[in-house]
């Protein structure tokens, strides 16, 4: 089973993977506000992900949500519980309420040396952005570096600052 989630209520539409035809259009129904839609599926290579010349996030699978790998960009990437309607560029696909839906930032600047600086902040969240266990003062900026452990909430995120 795949799930796919719905444009209209944002719920989670199940379907066969059996019924994938690569390059062919699929129509499936939402059980929770009875709109149809259709999904094409493309091939393996051209749904590949570009990587990041600056890492990413692992996100660490756990109660409320599955494994995700968010590419990092450079400049501010604004983490966050997804949820219809928010605007940030790097939301977390969970059921986790203890994280918010504009929870916190991670920088990516690149330096003249070719070094790059990957730096955290809240954002003022409820409860908090912890690295390593410790949790970031208001308004503290923190440089962080690879393998990093970040917790938002009750999820844990990994930096990765290399593609290995």
């Amino acid at each position: 089973m795949r799930k796919i989630r719905c444009p209209k209520c944002d719920m989670f539409v199940q379907f066969e993977e059996s019924r994938i035809e690569v390059g062919n259009t699929l129509i499936l129904h939402c059980e929770n506000c009875g709109k149809d839609f259709t999904v094409r599926f493309k091939s393996k290579q051209e749904e590949a992900p570009k990587k990041s010349p600056y890492g990413h996030i692992i996100v660490v699978e756990n109660v409320f949500c599955e494994k995700q790998i968010i590419p990092l960009m450079e400049g501010d990437n604004f983490f966050g519980r997804r949820c219809k309607g928010t605007e940030i560029n790097a939301p977390i696909d969970t059921n986790d309420r203890s994280m918010d839906r504009k929870h916190c930032i991670i920088n990516v600047k690149p330096q003249p040396n070719g070094e790059v600086v990957y730096t955290i902040r809240d954002y003022d969240s409820l409860v908090g952005t912890f690295v390593m266990n410790e949790i970031l003062q208001k308004n503290e900026r923190r440089i962080i570096s690879d393998g990093e452990i970040i917790t938002l909430g009750a999820t844990t995120l990994i930096l990765k600052t290399s593609e290995d």
